[in-house]
């Protein structure tokens, strides 16, 4: 058996072209040195993350010059690290937090660690896509004013799939009631650089706002950004939970690529971009021409709160026809040596960057007219939403402190979940502990087993195990 290196040699060797992440796409301009001749501890000369005075500080003031933030800080332990401080930073133990459903579970994993009491705003959805849209402003402000006790907002936009929502709605009906908008920005980083893609949240009025660099940028993988702006948000707090979370030993190597993208995009941005959208709209006219697998584009825009779409994602949809997303993923992977980023029911997504090629983009367009040729129309009338409305019996935290027993999911309606269940990616949960498993639910998860999918958080998959409250 090869070892891990050896596998990732090979691949690079191989002729797989990504449209998934890490936004460098293997290909940056300038090659790293090998990362072993800079890859060293907090010496002299060299500043120290947790307390930055020199030429970390000054690389972190530039990445706030860029994105026209108060303050920046380099997140080496991804957005997660980010979200997990924004949180703790923003509430107290016990307190409660209105947040998107749709969120990372790093956003459930701060509730639990603060014991927080979560209340939710549900994302509308597209049955003719049957992917999560935009969160509604005035929704999120009927909550606020029903429940005075909410200490911070927490939303994803853009969505793993590009959805955005109106940031600037949700940022002023929050900040009426002097509490801060954390926003997952995560897919966004690349956001405000061109007028092809949307604005930031920062542009928005969020007061937190976390980007992953290394998602739709050229940085290495778990390099992220928080950039916090105005008053409310205790800038000392923050930073120390940012101390707290992050690691003691910060990579000098993952420090350095977040500062040679920001460099890059500052002095080489407005090139780059140009570039890579006319590459992009020449790919978007070309896959619109398809006759049966459709690439969702900004017509969806102004339906179902969806604010803006982030068309450097691609959702290619063969809904109607008598394949499904996973079977498209594995065909342009097998066949076509195309590796996508995520296969959902009846979709795919590629995702691309400036750094993506021409050619890379043309081996695209030929595999999917090839493919669309070869498959025909089925009706469905299945109608998916993967973002559940469900009851909460407990909290997050009362529910992980309940004995738990296994259960088979096909005999869980009506049970009490004792744990997470969710598709990785994107890592948005299905099921959340302290929720009533509903009928619905059942139905999804046997709809995601009968296309392939892998459900996370089963004791055991094969037999659909999970966790459930003992009753």
């Amino acid at each position: 058996m090869l070892s891990l290196y050896e596998l990732l040699k090979e691949y690079d060797e191989s002729n797989y072209y990504p449209f998934h992440m890490p936004g460098h796409k293997r290909n940056l301009f300038n090659k790293f040195i090998n990362p072993f001749q800079i890859d060293i501890t907090e010496i002299d000369g060299f500043d120290n993350l947790h307390h930055s005075d020199g030429i970390l500080l000054e690389a972190q003031k530039r990445a706030a010059k860029l994105y026209h933030s108060e303050e920046s800080y380099f997140l080496i332990n991804g957005t997660t690290v980010g979200l997990l401080s924004a949180i703790s930073a923003c509430t107290t133990k016990g307190g409660t937090i209105l947040i998107a459903r749709n969120c990372h579970k790093a956003v459930y994993n701060g509730i639990f660690l603060n014991e927080l009491n979560s209340i939710y705003s549900y994302p509308q959805n597209s049955l003719k896509y049957c992917v999560n849209c935009g969160l509604n402003p005035e929704n999120i402000k009927q909550m606020l004013i029903n429940n005075k006790n909410i200490q911070t907002v927490v939303i994803t936009s853009p969505t793993y799939d590009g959805i955005v929502s109106d940031i600037e709605s949700i940022a002023r009906e929050v900040h009426k009631f002097n509490i801060p908008l954390i926003v997952d920005e995560a897919h966004g980083a690349h956001f405000g650089f061109h007028p092809y893609f949307p604005y930031n949240s920062i542009k928005m009025g969020a007061d937190i706002v976390v980007h992953s660099v290394h998602k739709t940028l050229p940085s290495l993988t778990q390099t992220a950004l928080i950039h916090v702006n105005g008053t409310i948000v205790d800038r000392e707090k923050l930073k120390k939970y940012l101390n707290i979370y992050q690691t003691s030993s910060p990579s000098y190597l993952l420090m350095a690529s977040i500062d040679y993208c920001i460099n890059l995009i500052d002095n080489k941005g407005k090139d780059l971009f140009r570039e890579y959208v006319d590459r992009l709209i020449y790919l978007r006219c070309e896959l619109s021409k398809l006759k049966k697998i459709e690439i969702v584009d900004e017509s969806i825009v102004g339906h179902n709160s969806i604010f803006g779409l982030d068309r450097s994602k691609l959702i290619i949809s063969v809904k109607n026809t008598d394949i499904t997303g996973m079977d498209l993923y594995k065909r342009l992977l097998n066949q076509y040596h195309l590796q996508m980023e995520m296969a959902a029911g009846d979709y795919v997504l590629g995702m691309t960057s400036i750094m993506d090629s021409m050619e890379g983009f043309q081996r695209l367009i030929d595999a999917l007219i090839e493919i669309d040729k070869s498959i025909n129309y089925v009706d469905s009338n299945y109608d998916f939403n993967s973002c559940l409305e469900s009851e909460i019996y407990y909290s997050i935290a009362e529910a992980q402190k309940q004995e738990a027993v296994k259960c088979n999911i096909e005999y869980a309606k009506g049970r009490i979940s004792a744990e997470y269940l969710y598709l990785y990616p994107p890592g948005v949960p299905l099921l959340v502990p302290g929720e009533v498993i509903s009928g619905n639910l059942i139905r999804n998860v046997r709809e995601y087993k009968k296309q392939g999918l892998s459900i996370e958080g089963m004791l055991d998959e094969e037999n659909q195990i999970i966790q459930v409250i003992k009753e």
